[in-house]
């Protein structure tokens, strides 16, 4: 048996699709292929000299998270200081997917795994999970083996199959190292700040007030030029411009002063010039120059030419590159180098593009003359810069995805073309004693500029002038202008700041510009600029007044330079971790301390929660009425108990027929969210916020992150998850029958009419009832052959279906023949056919089973992870 394992090899990529195009490489499209939580290719062929079966898999990006252990996830009963030295724990990143089992069934009986994970810092922290994983670590007699490549074409993976390392140990750590520190900085400071200035402000319009090492500081740069702009103040200035008509020519002549700040002074040499009023050509020169080639490109120049030319922001052009990656067309995105190696094959390169359309005929020009070396750019030690792999046209990639590899292809073909040449010839003038010049420029060689034509030198003719000669002014200008601000920084400048102050990396760049975008920090304006808002500005200034350090790149910098030590095995990751999280520790007790200053700037710009929001409902402890505060996150707030509940989000919410809990006395609210297809469900504030109800918080979650101290452990629980056994809103009494999609149970919507629906109170699942009946209802009874709950039609008497103009009819849904041919499903697959098959509806077990069983259904993940800062 033992033997028959060392022949079996188990390979790992980071994505399905690079696992496909590694098994077809290598099996010459050989291979059969089985379903698992990803696909499993398989074939044999030879490993390192023997004969071998091969299996190929993928896992889908990280396998595991770090988070903090349950009892910490409780806002309410964690003091965030506790956070920095709380133990952490992975968790399965996905684990709807089951990628770990996957991994432990497919690796029994191999003796050889190979790691094809991406070759970065990230995939190289994956390599290890998958080790974990599969138990290969646990056999010293199975061997692993890592293949190192930088895209998906044959060339590539026969070259990585032919040179197999180790799995790098360091980088992997340097990677675990940053994640705690991250996590736990991030999640202390953001629960701190979260629940101190929500629980003070109503109009903050941000679900969280997030601090990141990374994040934080990225605001900090936007927030700077914003202080920038608004401290400007513009100062008038003059300048001389003079007229010549020569040969035709009409020429304005740029004064070599420039510009003056004094308006009299600027009067006094436009006399002397225009007494004069005769110019002389003192001095004509002429000078080739040259505008050289762009070296490779890397990640961060791609991110920058895509927000500033393509109107993508790094995000998304992130996922397009990605894209264009996993699908072979371009090599690896993500690398900070922009030299090429020297085994680089640019002649077969240009070879696959001479075929294309678009600019093909150019290539087959420049492997006709001879393409350049390309100029020599920065090694990063990581992955080549990012070229064109196999020729498409627009069809084939649809809009966003075809500018993105346009420019890829165009910048590596620019790298090989010649340099752009061009003469520039400068003429210079003398009048009443002051200096004056022109400039034309004539383009010699276009050079790599004819295919990148944005970067073209613009032509200018001037005439042809003679030393010493003079020639009489038309004119003589004054001009008036004023000093101008900057503009507000674009994504374009902000990722340039990023990267010259070690802030993220290549990867996670777009991470942190997202996040500062969706926490309300900054907007992004035309031209995609970034404009902070109230928030983002308050923060930092908040920041400066206690401790700077927390929004300046330094310390972000810092944190960088630690983690390189450890990834080049020159620091222990641990002793790097305590001594970072030792520093930002004493900082977040300091800004603890401090927070009042930061508060007063809150003060001045937000207003409090007693004064936002409007009256909506009864509080039902002192009975007046609660403020309803619909920017993020939504809440009822009563002035009187100085109390808050937290609503669902993304939707509308309104009173509820002034119905009252019999829990509580709180008046009840429906929620709908948007959408023809939206539900709309009671809720009863308090019970939302507080499930009377044990095991509730397993059945459904509200969004944790909306980070209140008041919100604990399992908040959310809308009347549709209630099984209070007599209130006619709860489960219990609206619910109709088992969802046949999921666990959860289908209950009447009830608010829809006159689009009467029943919907599933954990998936999507909807089903669409007799349309246009005055009314329907649920009755106590249930059916007797599939134990659903028995409705009651009230049918429009111009459109019922009964004979003799009949109205009213009870039945089952699942088992009366004439209410089972009026429903119809959306959404679920096999509602009929699943229901019908097992005795109408008798195999489910009805309603009651169906709400038991609610635990195993869909939960929203109630965690605050913060992996992306």
């Amino acid at each position: 048996m033992e033997m028959a394992s060392t022949n079996k090899v188990l390979m790992v990529a980071e994505k399905p699709s690079i696992a496909l195009s590694i098994a077809s490489t290598l099996s010459h499209g050989r291979m059969s292929t089985r379903k698992g939580s990803t696909d499993v290719h398989e074939f044999d062929g030879s490993f390192l000299g023997f004969q071998a079966h091969y299996k190929v898999t993928s896992v889908i990006g990280h396998v595991f998270s770090v988070d903090f252990p349950a009892p910490y996830q409780n806002w309410a009963a964690t003091d965030p200081l506790d956070l920095f030295q709380a133990p952490i724990c992975k968790a399965e990143t996905n684990p709807k997917a089951h990628i770990c089992r996957h991994l432990s069934q497919e690796a029994r009986g191999c003796g050889h795994l190979v790691l094809w994970l991406d070759c970065d810092r990230e995939g190289e922290n994956i390599c290890f999970e998958v080790i974990e994983c599969t138990g290969f670590h646990l056999n010293k007699g199975r061997r692993i083996y890592r293949a190192r490549f930088s895209s998906v074409t044959e060339k590539d993976i026969l070259g990585a199959m032919a040179n197999l390392v180790e799995p790098n140990r360091h980088e992997a750590l340097a990677v675990d190292a940053r994640q705690e520190i991250d996590l736990k900085v991030g999640v202390a400071f953001t629960r701190f700040q979260t629940s101190y200035f929500q629980g003070k402000y109503g109009n903050l319009d941000s679900r969280v007030i997030s601090y990141g090492p990374c994040q934080t500081p990225t605001l900090g740069f936007c927030v700077q030029r914003y202080f920038q702009i608004n401290t400007f103040k513009p100062e008038k200035f003059w300048s001389l411009h003079p007229y010549i008509i020569y040969n035709g020519y009409e020429l304005q002549l740029e004064w070599e002063r420039k510009k003056l700040f004094d308006i009299d002074v600027v009067i006094m040499f436009q006399k002397l010039v225009m007494e004069d009023g005769i110019t002389e050509v003192t001095e004509i020169s002429e000078k080739q120059e040259t505008k050289g080639r762009p070296p490779g490109l890397n990640t961060v120049n791609l991110l920058k030419v895509a927000s500033s030319a393509l109107g993508l922001g790094p995000q998304v052009a992130m996922q397009v590159a990605e894209r264009l990656y996993t699908q072979g067309f371009i090599s690896y995105p993500r690398t900070e180098s922009t030299s090429y190696p020297s085994s680089f094959d640019f002649k077969g390169t240009l070879g696959v593009l001479a075929k294309n359309p678009t600019w093909g005929s150019y290539v087959q020009r420049l492997l006709a003359d001879g393409y350049n070396k390309p100029r020599v750019g920065t090694d990063a030690g990581d992955h080549p810069p990012i070229t064109p792999m196999l020729s498409a046209t627009e069809n084939e990639l649809g809009k966003d995805a075809w500018r993105l590899y346009e420019y890829v292809c165009q910048h590596f073909i620019g790298t090989l073309s010649p340099d752009c040449k061009y003469l520039r010839t400068k003429v210079e003038f003398s009048i009443g004693g002051e200096s004056f010049q022109c400039v034309g420029q004539h383009v010699t060689v276009k050079g790599f500029t004819a295919i990148m034509p944005w970067l073209a030198i613009p032509e200018k003719n001037l005439p042809q002038f003679t030393k010493g000669e003079k020639i009489e002014i038309s004119k003589v200008d004054l001009f008036e202008g004023s000093t101008t601000p900057p503009d507000y920084l674009s994504e374009s400048d902000l990722i340039s700041l990023m990267e010259k102050n070690g802030i993220g990396t290549d990867a996670s760049i777009p991470v942190h510009i997202n996040n500062i975008c969706e926490r309300n920090f900054v907007q992004v304006q035309a031209g995609r600029k970034l404009v902070p808002t109230p928030l983002g500005i308050t923060l930092i200034r908040g920041y400066q007044c206690i401790d700077p350090d927390l929004c300046l790149p330094d310390i972000r910098s810092f944190i960088e330079h630690q983690i390189t030590l450890v990834a080049k095995g020159q620091a222990d990751h641990i002793h790097v971790v305590q001594h970072v999280l030792l520093q930002f520790r004493q900082k977040y007790c300091y800004f603890v301390k401090q927070i009042e200053n930061m508060n007063t700037l809150f003060e001045a710009q937000f207003s409090a929660l007693a004064d936002s929001g409007r009256n909506l409902s009864k509080c039902g402890k002192c009975l007046r009425y609660m403020k309803y505060i619909s920017s993020q996150p939504p809440r009822l707030y009563c002035n009187t108990c100085e109390e808050e509940y937290y609503l669902p989000q993304k939707g509308s919410i309104k009173l509820y027929k002034e119905l009252t809990c019999p829990l509580d006395n709180f008046e009840l609210l429906i929620f709908s969210m948007p959408g023809p297809e939206g539900k709309s469900f009671p809720l009863c504030p308090y019970c939302y916020n507080s499930p009377p109800f044990e095991g509730i918080d397993t059945l459904y979650s509200a969004a944790k992150t909306t980070g209140s101290s008041k919100l604990g452990k399992g908040a959310g629980m809308p009347c549709f998850l209630c099984p209070h056994p007599t209130c006619q809103h709860s489960m219990i009494a609206q619910g109709v029958c088992a969802c046949p999609e999921c666990s959860g149970t289908l209950v009447l919507d009830p608010v829809s009419a006159p689009k009467w629906r029943l919907y599933c109170n954990i998936c999507n699942c909807l089903v669409f009832l007799p349309q246009g009946a005055h009314r329907i209802s649920t009755t106590q009874e249930s059916c007797p052959e599939c134990d659903s709950k028995i409705i009651e039609v009230d049918f429009n008497k111009k459109t019922t279906p009964l004979e003799d103009g009949a109205t009213l009819y009870s039945g089952c849904i699942l088992c009366d023949e004439l209410l089972h041919s009026l429903v119809e499903m959306k959404h679920g697959k096999s509602f009929f056919k699943r229901m019908a098959s097992r005795g109408r509806g008798r195999g489910r077990g009805g309603v009651y089973r169906g709400r038991g069983r609610g635990s195993t259904g869909k939960k929203v993940d109630p965690k605050m992870s913060f992996r992306d800062f």
